[in-house]
């Protein structure tokens, strides 16, 4: 007698459904080539849709629209890995300036590293489409400002750090981060020589880090 869905067979059931769960991450992996080849604005569900193996129903089955494909890559290859360095942060019970440096530079290896398309996708793509530029805002830029303030403000209520406007800090944190995700992935191609990123990143963390303590050091009586 034949198994209705009410009894599935348990040696085909959970596979069945391993598979089904497995989709909408294999759907983004193919979204992210997709995207990389031929840009936000130029990709289609369908192209999506053909390298992921699977119908184009099927990609509306768990999004809605093109743009909630690319919102939905940007939670899965970002925010996971926010959520590690935010961990670090939180665990990490000792001198601020030190642990300040460290996560620049875990946050920069990620941003300029297997992360480093998204920012040139943005960019590229934020005149035709500010709703993704505006998405990538709050939800990354926002997120990792948020972690380098709150940890700004803690140096400062210690004295390890000097007492300056921490939206100015956060904007010389950050955007060093991005501007070498696009050197990476825009320009490196023309130089005479290949930079190394993550030494420009090292010496970034470096030079901000010790720089603001030193400034702490001179503002004190």
């Amino acid at each position: 007698m034949a198994r209705s869905r009410l009894h599935p067979d348990p040696f085909t059931e959970p596979r069945w459904r391993r598979r089904k769960d497995a989709r909408p991450s294999e759907i983004l992996d193919a979204a992210l080539g997709v995207f990389v080849e031929k840009g936000f604005a130029a990709a289609r569900i369908e192209d999506i849709a053909q390298r992921a193996g699977v119908t184009k129903g099927t990609v509306y089955l768990y999004f809605p629209s093109k743009q909630a494909v690319f919102e939905a890559l940007i939670r899965q290859a970002i925010l996971p890995r926010f959520e590690a360095i935010e961990a670090i942060a939180d665990a990490y019970d000792g001198p601020i300036a030190p642990l300040f440096q460290r996560l620049i530079q875990e946050v920069g290896q990620r941003v300029a590293g297997e992360l480093a398309v998204f920012p040139k996708l943005i960019i590229s793509e934020a005149g035709n489409f500010p709703e993704i530029a505006r998405f990538y805002r709050f939800e990354v830029i926002a997120r990792g400002e948020a972690l380098f303030s709150r940890l700004y403000a803690k140096g400062v209520a210690t004295g390890e750090l000097p007492d300056i406007d921490p939206r100015i800090v956060t904007k010389l944190t950050v955007a060093p981060l991005l501007l070498s995700a696009i050197w990476k992935t825009t320009f490196s191609a023309f130089d005479e020589e290949a930079l190394d990123v993550a030494a420009l990143i090292q010496t970034h963390a470096q030079v901000l880090a010790r720089g603001l303590a030193a400034l702490a050091r001179e503002a004190r009586p």
